[in-house]
């Protein structure tokens, strides 16, 4: 009977040191990294241009207007930059501008003695010698123009684009806004069309961007581009001039599991919902 104290106390002691070893464990232990691929990109300060960049991949990657990434950088049309570049990301603090310095009052000229024209005798006329026949003026020659060259198409953009569908096929994701679905997709067949879904320029064609697979992005006019993604085959080429419904490109899975279009519109450099703009059907 004396043995169950002593017993009931080791017990005891057991179950304390076994508390203690997990207290210990969870406060050195370190917590779970959570996954931040889904949340939204943080823009850095700057971006290091790499091979097959261009101004408007780069404003495009971080949702920026291709506008102002130049004008913070001291870039202008047609935004040429090169390889190892650094370019600022975010607008740059307003500088202070110095206060001008009076100027003192402008002296007032000294007086100046026009010099003395000298006297020029003046030639005596000329008389026609008689019998000589008096030759008529040369006619001015006219100058020919060259007839105008008539460019091949429009290179001008709308002041508002004309919106259609790039593909037919069903809607697989619709547009979510503050997520990583910048757009929406579209499904169909592998080589199905990919159509301009308004004229505009091609500003990039490549597979560059992470994510995106074989890309294409217009330029629509000074507010608006619209991108094409996961393409298996690019056909428009970089500074192209492009109608709306010209095939762009041919349908694939670069980038992403199954065969389908993501297609955005960016307005001013950010992602808005493509369904406000596309006709209903």
């Amino acid at each position: 009977m004396r043995s169950r104290p002593r017993t009931s106390y080791l017990l005891l002691l057991s179950v304390l040191s076994v508390v203690l070893a997990l207290s210990a464990c969870h406060r050195y232990s370190r917590p779970p990294v959570g996954d931040r691929s889904e949340g939204p990109r943080r823009t850095p300060p700057v971006h290091t241009v790499r091979q097959g960049d261009t101004l408007y991949s780069i404003a495009f990657m971080y949702g920026l207007s291709v506008e102002d990434l130049g004008r913070w950088n001291g870039l202008h049309s047609p935004y040429t930059i090169y390889r190892g570049q650094r370019l600022r990301l975010k607008q740059p603090p307003a500088r202070s501008t110095p206060k001008p310095r009076p100027t003192p009052p402008p002296r007032p000229p000294a007086a100046q003695v026009p010099p003395s024209k000298p006297k020029v005798a003046a030639a005596p006329p000329s008389r026609p010698k008689t019998g000589a026949a008096v030759r008529p003026a040369p006619a001015a020659v006219q100058a020919v123009r060259p007839a105008p060259r008539m460019p091949p198409r429009q290179q001008t953009f709308a002041a508002s684009p004309d919106w259609s569908w790039p593909a037919s096929g069903p809607l697989l994701a619709r547009f979510k806004s503050g997520g990583s679905a910048n757009g929406i997709k579209i499904g169909g067949k592998d080589g199905q069309d990919v159509r301009a879904a308004a004229s505009g320029k091609v500003v990039y064609s490549g597979s560059g961007l992470t994510g995106y697979g074989r890309l294409i992005i217009i330029k629509h006019n000074k507010e608006f581009l619209s991108a094409y993604a996961h393409n298996r085959k690019l056909i428009a080429r970089e500074g192209q001039w492009v109608k709306q419904g010209e095939v762009i490109a041919k349908m694939g899975r670069s980038g992403t599991d199954r065969t389908q279009l993501r297609f955005e519109i960016r307005k001013q450099g950010r992602p808005v919902d493509p369904l406000r703009y596309l006709p209903k059907r």
